[in-house]
């Protein structure tokens, strides 16, 4: 299955970059569909470009605490000199959503 999802510049270039492997979502409704070999098309926002990877791992998290706490920073996104805070993630979900629905770390390789 093919899925769809937005990036903003930065991630969008870790990911290109192969530095960023673990894409973090609320695990909702529609990332609960997601499964190890499906295909996830990313496009950057600010340019439209496209990046297609292929899943390779789901790992499921109560929130972003968890989540953080078993990963690298680069590995979610932070470069080296960067501050890694799984409050950085209440930028895009509540947390009422989080509690809800938990987290997930999409691991994800480039194709």
């Amino acid at each position: 299955m093919e899925f769809k999802m937005h990036l903003k510049e930065k991630p969008f270039f870790m990911i290109k970059s192969g530095k960023k492997d673990i894409e973090m979502r609320l695990y909702d409704e529609k990332r609960q569909k997601i499964q190890v070999g499906d295909t996830i098309e990313f496009s950057n926002v600010e340019t439209g470009q496209i990046l297609n990877t292929e899943v390779v791992n789901i790992h499921k998290y109560n929130d972003f605490n968890e989540l953080y706490s078993n990963f690298d920073k680069t590995r979610l996104g932070y470069y080296d000199d960067e501050e890694a805070k799984a409050k950085d993630m209440s930028q895009y979900y509540s947390d009422e959503e989080i509690q809800k629905y938990g987290v997930v770390g999409i691991e994800i390789k480039k194709i």
